[in-house]
């Protein structure tokens, strides 16, 4: 009387439940990659970014594709789009790319533990890196300036957070349809 569920994966002992050791798919196609960088780079020009809370979605996909593509997407790219949006902001020039760089590199970092996670644990896992990265660039900001901003920033970090499981979902669409056609097909 064999009482394993044969359409369950073994999993290791140990091992949490969030964790899937299989899931890891080939690369995303480069054109997808950076023609999603290049598209939220044009979205993030526009003016709703200046409601404190506004999430910073450049910022999201960069470490996105830091994770999942860090041979394409790196501290270079980071960077360079991080001087991109200083510029367009005409605010504190290099501000936004010393945040996009630590976010790159927190990501590049963890990329390798984080491909094991559900799209939510990566959220939990990145929120920090998210954080510490925005929380340096308000302590560099509150020196300059003589006086704390407040911690209304958090708000902007949270729904960052929040919204790495549906870039995750987004992004990885075209390479789940060309994974179901691989089945569908053997």
């Amino acid at each position: 009387m064999d009482r394993t569920n044969q359409s369950q994966p073994r999993r290791r002992l140990g091992t949490p439940s969030n964790v899937h050791p299989d899931r890891l798919s080939g690369p995303a196609h480069g054109v997808f990659v950076w023609g999603t960088v290049l598209l939220v780079w044009l979205v993030s020009l526009l003016p709703w970014r200046l409601w404190q809370g506004a999430p910073d979605v450049l910022l999201l996909i960069i470490a996105f594709w830091c994770v999942h593509e860090p041979r394409r997407v790196g501290l270079f790219t980071a960077f360079f789009f991080g001087l991109l949006m200083d510029v367009h902001d005409a605010g504190l020039l290099g501000e936004h790319a010393l945040s996009y760089t630590l976010v790159a590199y927190g990501a590049v970092v963890l990329h390798r533990r984080l491909q094991r996670f559900d799209l939510w644990s990566q959220a939990m896992h990145m929120l920090p890196v998210f954080f510490v990265a925005r929380f340096l660039t308000q302590i560099i900001h509150a020196w300059l300036a003589g006086k704390w901003p407040g911690w209304d920033w958090c708000i902007s970090v949270a729904i960052t957070a929040a919204l790495w499981p549906l870039a995750g979902w987004v992004l990885h669409l075209p390479q789940r349809g060309a994974d179901d056609a691989e089945s569908s097909s053997a």
